[in-house]
């Protein structure tokens, strides 16, 4: 039985602006709620398998810990300031040829290197795994993930219709690359005090 607080946990974790909210929303503006979907699948997918992981492998997670946490962050961040730029550098989709959404396996891949996930996959391991069992957490992590993830998705979608003049898209391409920048700059800042 997996304890109540389990459930605000994961939905005020999977809730909050984040590197995959933030990509979520601007992929629902560039591309549509339906292109997107694959990447809302992928992040489930891939988060619920990091929560899996970090059950399995706790102990073992718990001795590296202190270890990998600044380098998986530097190398999360790197990649989060390179997606920011390219969010920044981006124009309308109709006005670039090879434009597409991340696709499941992107999604899925990317929790490799958010550093976001990674927190809320450990505390979700550390805390609930041991008392209800790594399947359950999973299972239960999936379901009150998906409506939070899908929310952004949605946002993005409703914003399309609003943002289909290329300034405006423009500018909120820039605002939500900013956004990134600052998220990023904020979970590396904290990893560097922890370190």
């Amino acid at each position: 039985m997996l304890d109540p607080s389990f459930f605000s946990y994961v939905t005020v974790m999977s809730i909050t602006p984040g590197p995959n909210n933030l990509l979520l929303a601007t992929s629902g503006v560039n591309f549509g709620l339906r292109r997107t979907l694959p990447m809302v699948f992928g992040i489930l997918v891939g988060c619920a398998l990091q929560t899996a992981l970090a059950g399995v492998m706790l102990e073992v997670l718990l001795h590296w810990m202190s270890q990998i946490r600044l380098p998986l962050t530097v190398l999360g961040c790197g990649y989060l300031l390179w997606l920011s730029w390219k969010l920044f550098r981006s124009s309308a989709p109709e006005m670039r040829e090879n434009a597409r959404p991340m696709t499941l396996v992107g999604g899925a891949l990317f929790q490799a290197v958010n550093p976001k996930a990674w927190l809320m996959a450990t505390n979700v391991a550390l805390l609930y795994s041991a008392s209800s069992g790594v399947l359950a957490v999973m299972l239960g992590f999936m379901v009150m993930n998906l409506p939070c993830i899908l929310i952004w998705a949605v946002m993005g979608d409703r914003l399309r219709h609003h943002l289909q003049v290329p300034w405006k898209l423009k500018l909120f391409n820039g605002v939500m690359a900013i956004s990134l920048v600052i998220t990023t700059l904020w979970m590396f800042i904290e990893a560097v005090k922890m370190a």
